[in-house]
């Protein structure tokens, strides 16, 4: 079964574990790159803090197979 996962600051993720979702907490670019390299393989739908997609900006989006969107900031 595919799973959703969110990165991003605690404070703007913490409530996505309510829903079911996988929330990577990032404060800061290393973190955030370690989430993206520590996603399981079923995710498909992955949501990023704007600061998150900011600092993952310069990771290659080897995942074509995961749907990617942005939080509005």
């Amino acid at each position: 079964m595919s799973q959703a996962a969110v990165i991003g600051e605690s404070a703007r993720t913490a409530g996505f574990a309510l829903a079911g979702a996988l929330v990577f907490p990032a404060e800061n670019p290393d973190e955030a790159r370690a989430a993206w390299a520590s996603l399981p393989a079923d995710v498909a739908v992955l949501i990023l803090t704007p600061r998150a997609a900011a600092w993952l900006d310069t990771v290659p989006r080897a995942r074509r197979d995961v749907l990617l969107a942005v939080m509005p900031p």
